[in-house]
C-alpha cells in the first residue's frame, strides 16, 4: 500500500515537472518567433501559463508590463495568488501573476508549490529577457536610421555647398550690372523699375545661396561671447507688430541671469528667426507663440512653441531635410529648418522636437556654456 502511494506521489510530481518544462519550452518558441509584435508575445505568454499550475481548471493568469495589463479569459482578483517582479535591464517594469478562483489548500507557499515559485520566478525572466532582447532591437533600427540620415544631409551638404559656389559668381555678375545699369543717365523710368526687380531677385537668391552655404557648415561662424536673452529681445521686436496684427500672442519667458554663450550673434538671430516665422506660418489664426530661455546642467537652452497645427511622425523625420516642405509652390524653400540644423551642430548644440497634429509643435535648441576666460586673456 505504501508502494502505490508512493508510486501515485513519484508519478504526480513527474506530471508536475513535465508541465512546468513544456510551459517554458512553449515560452521560448513564443519569444523566439521575430514577426510578432512584443504585445502579442506577452498574451500568448499569459495563455501558456496556467496548465503548468497544479489546479489549472481554477487557475488565471495576468501579466502587467509597463502599465499595461495581459490576463487569460475570466482572470478576476483573487485571495490566493502568486507573484514574480519582472526586471528588465535592472529596471521593474511589471509583474507575473497567478491566481486560485477557487480556495485550494494549503501547501508550500499558500495553495502553490515551491516548484510552482521556480517556475513563476523562471517565467518572469524570460519575459524580462523578450523585453530587454526588444528594446535591444530597436535601438539598432535607431541607430542604424540616424547614421543613414547622417549620410544622407553630408551628401546633400557637399552638394548644397558645391551648387552654391558655383551660382556665387555668375549671380555677382548679374547683381552688378544690374546696379551699374540703374546708374546709367537716362534710364526710362520703367526700365529703372524692371532693373530694380532684378536687383531684388538676385539679392533673394544670394540669401538662399547663404542658406545653403551655413547648412553645408561652409560659411564660419563668427563667434563672440552673448547673451541669448539679448538675441531673443532684439529679435522678436520684428514680430510684434506683425503677431498683433494677426491675432497672434507672443510670449516672452525668459530666464533671469542666463549665463553667456560662445556663438555668431548673426546666425543666432537667424535661427531664431527662422524658428519664430516657422510657428507664425503653422498658424494661419489666431494662436500663441511662446519663446523661452532657460539654464540647466551647464547648457541654455532657447525653446520655441506655438499651438498651430503641428506635424505628423512622418513630416517630423523630413524637417531637416534640406528643400523638403509642406508649403505651397512659391511660399517656401525647404531651407529654413535645415539652416537651424546646420547653426545648432556647428555651435556644438542639438535641438529637439516634440509635436502633434492639431496640438502644436515645440522646438528645443541645447547650447554650451561659453567656457570662463582665461584670466590673461581678461586683463
Amino acid at each position: 500500500m505504501a508502494g502505490d502511494q508512493l508510486s501515485h506521489s513519484a508519478k504526480a510530481a513527474l506530471t508536475e515537472r513535465v508541465k512546468e518544462l513544456t510551459c517554458l519550452y512553449g515560452i521560448a518558441q513564443i519569444a523566439g518567433q521575430p514577426d510578432i509584435s512584443l504585445e502579442e508575445i506577452i498574451q500568448r505568454i499569459v495563455e501558456f501559463l496556467p496548465p503548468a499550475w497544479q489546479y489549472p481548471e481554477t487557475a488565471f493568469a495576468r501579466i502587467i508590463l509597463d502599465g499595461i495589463s495581459y490576463t487569460t479569459k475570466g482572470f478576476r482578483e483573487c485571495r490566493q495568488k502568486q507573484v514574480a517582479e519582472i526586471i528588465a535591464g535592472g529596471v521593474p517594469r511589471g509583474f507575473v501573476e497567478m491566481v486560485y478562483a477557487e480556495e485550494k489548500p494549503d501547501l508550500d507557499e499558500g495553495p502553490f508549490l515551491k516548484e510552482e515559485r521556480n517556475l513563476i520566478d523562471a517565467v518572469a525572466g524570460q519575459v524580462a529577457l523578450v523585453v530587454e532582447r526588444r528594446q535591444a532591437e530597436e535601438d539598432r533600427l535607431k541607430l542604424h536610421n540616424q547614421l543613414l540620415h547622417a549620410d544622407r544631409l553630408a551628401t546633400i551638404g557637399m552638394l548644397a555647398a558645391g551648387v552654391a559656389h558655383e551660382l556665387n559668381e555668375p549671380l555677382g555678375n548679374i547683381l552688378g550690372f544690374a546696379q551699374l545699369a540703374k546708374k546709367c543717365p537716362g534710364v526710362p523710368a520703367s526700365a529703372e523699375q524692371d532693373i530694380g526687380k532684378i536687383e531684388a531677385a538676385s539679392l533673394h537668391a544670394r540669401e538662399i545661396i547663404q542658406k545653403l552655404l551655413v547648412f553645408a557648415r561652409q560659411a564660419q561662424p563668427k563667434k563672440t561671447r552673448i547673451n541669448l536673452n539679448q538675441v531673443v529681445e532684439d529679435g522678436l521686436y520684428f514680430f510684434e507688430a506683425r503677431c498683433v496684427k494677426e491675432g497672434i500672442e507672443l510670449v516672452h519667458l525668459l530666464s533671469a541671469n542666463l549665463p553667456d554663450i560662445t556663438a555668431d550673434p548673426a546666425q543666432m538671430n537667424q535661427l531664431l528667426v527662422n524658428l519664430v516665422v516657422n510657428a507664425l506660418q503653422s498658424m494661419p489664426g489666431a494662436g500663441k507663440i511662446t519663446v523661452q530661455t532657460r539654464f540647466c546642467d551647464h547648457n541654455v537652452y532657447l525653446i520655441v512653441e506655438d499651438t498651430g497645427a503641428g506635424m505628423s511622425k512622418d513630416v517630423q523625420d523630413k524637417i531637416f531635410v534640406p528643400f523638403f516642405t509642406t508649403k505651397d509652390i512659391g511660399h517656401g524653400t525647404g531651407l529654413g529648418l535645415p539652416v537651424v540644423y546646420g547653426i545648432v551642430t556647428s555651435h556644438g548644440g542639438s535641438i529637439n522636437v516634440n509635436s502633434k497634429t492639431g496640438c502644436g509643435t515645440r522646438f528645443e535648441i541645447q547650447l554650451p556654456v561659453a567656457e570662463p576666460e582665461d584670466t590673461e586673456e581678461s586683463a
